[in-house]
């Protein structure tokens, strides 16, 4: 199918309609009104909260048959907004103001997906990464183990680990004969609502922080081929903001500049993105349908101007976003009527390319509609670095140390 948009015709051979303003986020409520809710769930809170008008065990067929209809219901209004949406929203998406110049709505076909199979990842071209984190955390001792593994389908493959060993009586000032008085004292254990304490920054810094970097270290650093597919957001909100350490975001955002500004061929595909905006708009696609949207500028900016940056670690951070906010672009693909949409990020510079890729990578798995590549870097890192097989490492370790049982869980000792 040849390209049809006169504003910018692209190799691909891929279609789209244009004009109008995108439509804004859903509105965000701090409070959740009684007519909300009816409207929402068809009754109110207060009968959903009264006991006597919830079905007894014994009768689940009722509940069965209810399910049965408020299924059928919803999609076939599912179906009507999906109509309504390619008429009204779908032409609005290219020509809005401050659009990108490669938004659309685009119609890939079977052959282009096939040859980037054969062309590009079959042909070991793109590696993909993932990272799974393991933690053993008693009063003692925390142990946070960081797995990530680097796969494709020419067979090469890597994997990397790091253990964390965390003591608090390494940590200065940090007492628990002081802290058990401090809560018998009533005093406040955290600093705030919301707000942790060190020890809680320590452990997400110890894990989602560093398996962030690690993971897109690994795809910059250690592959070697073309294409570099990863899993979430390539700018993550653990590594715009360090995760509270300082060192962390210098680090992250010079593996981040040189992937998304140097690179720039990447695809990042995440799990369970909860942008309606973006799911409204997929579930509106037919199937080999992906719609480039808008750039990553109005995710990231709130992370770093909200945040708790100062000085000149906000200035580098702001720097890099105005430098790679507009180059990444946001979009949505589906690959059957039978499967969810995936969101998608890639560069501006290659995001048609990266589209296809991803597509032609979720077609493997027609129940799924999710990139491969990802899931076997994921099943890789799991059955390697996984918690089942980390526990039982550090279980013989205490037991080595004459103390098998003490610091077992309830749940592994319930079996």
């Amino acid at each position: 199918m040849q390209a049809t948009n006169d504003k910018n015709k692209t190799d691909d051979s891929l279609s789209r309609p244009v004009e109008g303003d995108q439509p804004s986020l859903l509105p965000m409520t701090d409070e959740v009104g009684e007519a909300e809710f009816v409207a929402a769930y068809g009754e109110s809170l207060a009968q959903a909260l009264d006991l006597d008008t919830w079905e007894r065990g014994e009768n689940l067929a009722k509940n069965f048959e209810r399910l049965d209809r408020e299924v059928a219901e919803a999609l076939q209004q599912e179906d009507a907004i999906r109509k309504k949406v390619r008429e009204v929203v779908f032409p609005q998406i290219l020509n809005r103001p401050n659009a990108p110049k490669q938004a659309g709505v685009f119609q890939a076909t079977t052959l282009q997906l096939k040859a980037t199979q054969v062309n590009v990842l079959f042909n070991g071209a793109v590696e993909g990464c993932d990272g799974t984190c393991a933690v053993h955390d008693t009063l003692p001792l925390s142990i946070a183990q960081i797995g990530v593994c680097l796969v494709s389908y020419a067979g090469e493959q890597g994997a990397w680990v790091q253990r964390l060993y965390r003591r608090d009586l390494r940590v200065r000032g940090s007492d628990p004969v002081q802290e058990a008085l401090g809560i018998l004292e009533r005093r406040e254990a955290r600093s705030g609502a919301d707000q942790p304490d060190t020890r809680d920054r320590l452990s997400e810094l110890g894990r989602r922080g560093i398996m962030s970097y690690a993971e897109r270290a690994v795809l910059l650093l250690k592959s070697k081929v073309p294409w570099r597919m990863g899993h979430g957001n390539p700018a993550p909100y653990e590594l715009l903001t360090g995760s509270g350490s300082m060192e962390l975001l210098h680090a992250s955002l010079d593996v981040l500049g040189d992937l998304i500004l140097q690179h720039k061929r990447f695809v990042y595909v995440p799990s369970a993105p909860g942008e309606r905006v973006l799911l409204t708009i997929g579930n509106a696609l037919r199937p080999l349908e992906f719609a480039v949207v808008e750039t990553a500028e109005r995710r990231m900016w709130p992370v770093i101007d909200k945040g708790h940056l100062r000085g000149r670690h906000r200035k580098r951070a702001e720097d890099f976003f105005a430098a790679a906010g507009p180059k990444i672009l946001v979009g949505v693909y589906r690959t059957s009527k039978d499967v969810p949409p995936q969101i998608f990020y890639a560069h501006a510079d290659h995001v048609h390319e990266a589209a296809l890729i991803a597509m032609a990578d979720s077609v493997l798995q027609s129940h799924r509609g999710f990139p491969m590549l990802i899931d076997l870097a994921d099943t890789v890192c799991r059955s390697t670095f996984g918690a089942e097989a980390f526990n039982s490492t550090v279980q013989s370790a205490y037991a080595q140390a004459g103390n098998p049982l003490r610091y077992l869980s309830e749940r592994e000792t319930r079996r």
